[in-house]
């Protein structure tokens, strides 16, 4: 790993003064472009219709028994996620349908016994409805109101002097549920809810927000600039020492180059921040497998051992490393970014069905520990094949591999990343078809797999808006003039600063001897719908 931190060295000290743009200037799309986005439309509107027809006003449908489920407060998340893209996709009827169930729903209050989820809410509802604002010029306030009563009542996560939010929120008593929550879940707000004190005129909703993070940027550190997972929102203080990209963290290093970019903040300690968890990645986590030489970000676990582990959660990575490193004018990062992507798409091009597995394992030059079972002999002969293999087969119409396939496409222009996409869309229609709409898959390494009688609402916000994105014209919604949260809900940004971060060599923050507390994780992601064994 010593040439990667050369290299990232070098190109930091050789950074120039004017930015570039992030797109490829000039980019050009290939003829067939207009059919296959037509054919993503095709599957936007499928999965809408039967959405109306058996669920509308409910979070999520159930494409197989043809009813609904309710796991987000039944306040309709499958509205709010599609908001965004019914505006893009020019389903402005569809789109007044949205505003007016908005509109017409009373969020201070949760339409089911559930708590109320920090994250998820902001992330899909907060974020949705203000994307949604921006995206449709400014024209319907009550998106911006409808926000402004869900953060108020999720402003309750914040208990006294604590700057550390808890992760849910009863709303009908306005009491968090006092346990530990992790670095995503506390530090995956600045966007959205600084995006709401821009539009309320109150900046009480940015300060809590960006408080939560700078703590987590300036507290000890299990690797320089990498906060162990777990943060126990009571004293602020890590809980374990687990540090990785994927799913209970990934979001918060997401969100330090988005936030300094969104925002061209003069605190560079977002973009610095960002940039040492980089370089502390590339010197400690940056793995190759021993079969074709995929490049992976490894675990890091509480007794200081690398897990040889990858997810499709974390795989959103190379996107933002692609990002990033254009951001911070360094090609190496971008360029570890793009093969980051492509080992990601490999877990795809490998499979049955041709599309990626929920968590999968590799071997590298150090070992192929990943914390669990080693691999059997057909794990082995698959690894053999693949440089990979798969440890949990399930696909929930997760977005993040073709996320970061849409980064490499608008900015290097490279056909293999719009074809990946074309591939991706083939076997959606082949292999997720449901009753009525689509649906995932229990084993993507099985042609004949099961499916997973859900429709989780980023499969409208996330999947079919990247994949929209990337058939359609780059100047529309321009990495160059957007930038999206964590659910693809894009929000207009300011032009460009020069660069992002204060120097030209990694900045350390400086922090007190890691020493963390021993505590439950909550659980990463956890989908309902599968069995335990796999979620």
């Amino acid at each position: 790993m010593t040439s990667f931190r050369w290299w990232f060295l070098a190109a930091l000290a050789a950074s120039v003064v004017k930015a570039e743009p992030v797109q490829l200037p000039g980019l050009k799309l290939p003829p067939s472009a207009a059919f296959h986005q037509s054919e993503v439309k095709e599957l936007f509107v499928t999965s809408i219709e039967a959405y109306q027809t058996y669920a509308w006003g409910h979070d999520d449908l159930l494409p197989i028994s043809k009813t609904f489920f309710d796991g987000r407060n039944g306040w309709g998340a499958s509205i709010a996620d599609a908001m965004g893209s019914m505006w893009i996709m020019g389903l402005t009827d569809w789109f007044e349908q949205a505003v007016n169930h908005t509109a017409n729903t009373d969020f201070s209050i949760s339409h089911t016994s559930d708590t109320v989820s920090l994250f998820e809410t902001t992330i899909r509802f907060v974020g949705g409805f203000l994307s949604a604002y921006e995206l449709s010029g400014e024209k319907y306030p009550i998106l911006v109101e409808k926000a402004q009563d869900l953060a108020d009542q999720m402003a309750y996560a914040w208990v006294g002097n604590q700057v550390i939010p808890y992760g849910y929120i009863d709303f009908a008593s306005q009491q968090p549920t006092l346990a530990t929550s992790n670095i995503a879940e506390a530090g995956t707000l600045t966007m959205e809810w600084n995006r709401l004190s821009q539009y309320t005129g109150n900046s009480t909703y940015q300060a809590l927000a960006e408080g939560s993070v700078q703590h987590m940027i300036h507290m000890p550190t299990p690797l320089p600039s990498m906060p162990a997972q777990g943060i126990n929102p009571a004293n602020g203080k890590p809980v374990g020492g687990y540090v990785t990209w994927g799913g209970g963290s990934d979001s918060y290093f997401e969100y330090l180059i988005k936030y300094a970019r969104l925002t061209n903040t003069d605190d560079n300690s977002y973009a610095d921040a960002w940039l040492t968890a980089v370089d502390s990645s590339m010197k400690t986590l940056l793995k190759s497998s021993t079969v074709d030489d995929w490049l992976y970000l490894a675990d890091y676990d509480d007794k200081k051992k690398i897990r040889h582990v990858g997810s499709h959660l974390a795989c959103f990575y190379g996107g933002n490393w692609i990002l990033g490193g254009k951001l911070t004018n360094n090609a190496t990062v971008v360029n570890i970014g793009l093969q980051l992507t492509d080992a990601c798409w490999n877990t795809y091009a490998s499979t049955a069905t041709g599309i990626g597995p929920e968590v999968f394992a590799y071997i590298s030059s150090d070992g192929n520990y990943t914390g669990g079972t080693a691999p059997d002999q057909q794990h082995l002969d698959f690894y053999d094949q693949h440089g990979f293999y798969i440890t949990a087969p399930d696909y929930i119409l997760r977005p993040e591999v073709l996320e970061s396939n849409f980064y490499a496409w608008r900015v290097t222009g490279d056909q293999k990343y719009f074809n990946n996409a074309v591939s991706a869309v083939a076997s959606f229609k082949k292999y997720l078809p449901a009753d009525v709409a689509y649906a995932g898959i229990y084993d993507v390494n099985n042609a004949d797999s099961d499916k997973v009688d859900d429709m989780e609402s980023f499969w409208f916000a996330e999947v079919l808006k990247y994949l929209y994105l990337t058939f359609d014209d780059p100047n529309h919604i321009s990495l160059d003039e957007y930038v999206f949260n964590t659910e693809c809900h894009p929000f207009k940004a300011p032009p460009a600063k020069s660069n992002y971060g204060s120097d030209s060599v990694p900045h350390i923050v400086p922090s007190q001897p890691f020493i963390p507390e021993s505590a439950p994780l909550p659980a990463v992601s956890p989908i309902s719908k599968l069995p335990l064994s796999l979620s």
